[in-house]
């Protein structure tokens, strides 16, 4: 409300809001790659990067460097544990489905299903504790990951559709240059995000 009483309205966005905002995605997301160089660290990078588009979608700006250093040395710990539990489910579950589909397993297409199902359903989810994980700071991977559960079996709607955001960044980053993979963590998470808000909306 300004001093004369009549309430202000917000200046309309023009495009140089909107490539900016580009900008400083495609830069989240190559710092997250280049700070998962180390394996290790990809799950504080991922969650540190989820916080910093928490709070731009919330404020509109993005926190400050010193926070978002902080944000990364408190979730290195718990991160490190996340990364190499996603590394094990992801490897088992491909190994499951290259077994499958070639046939060195028993189940045949029905098996295969299965998988290709839990397989998305997982992705989904996993994405939802990412957007959790953000809303939290960037560190609190357990109760992210039982926030997330709940959320899954409360709205499977967007449940549904975090797993549809997720498989088509994956795609992108098969058809895209490899170069240009680096770019699509950044909106892969603002993405999830903006859907994960507009469903609470």
């Amino acid at each position: 409300m300004s001093a004369t009483g009549v309430e202000a309205v917000p200046a309309a966005r023009d495009w140089r809001d909107v490539l900016r905002d580009a900008t400083d995605l495609a830069l989240v997301g190559i710092t997250v790659v280049l700070a998962s160089v180390p394996v290790l660290t990809a799950g504080a990078a991922v969650g540190t990067a989820s916080a910093a588009v928490h709070d731009w979608a919330e404020t509109g700006t993005w926190p400050p460097a010193r926070r978002i250093l902080a944000r990364f040395g408190r979730a290195l710990l718990p991160g490190a544990a996340v990364t190499v539990l996603a590394v094990l489910v992801t490897g088992l579950l491909v190994a499951d489905l290259l077994a499958l589909a070639a046939g060195r397993v028993p189940g045949g297409t029905p098996a295969l299903l299965v998988t290709v199902a839990v397989a998305v359903a997982l992705v989904g989810y996993a994405g939802l504790v990412v957007v959790e994980v953000g809303r939290a700071g960037g560190a609190g991977w357990r109760a992210a990951a039982r926030s997330a559960a709940g959320t899954c079996l409360a709205r499977p709607g967007l449940w549904a559709a975090l797993s549809g955001v997720t498989l088509l960044t994956g795609f992108l980053a098969v058809l895209v240059h490899p170069v240009a993979v680096t770019l699509l963590a950044g909106y892969a998470i603002a993405a999830l995000h903006a859907v994960t808000r507009r469903a609470a909306a």
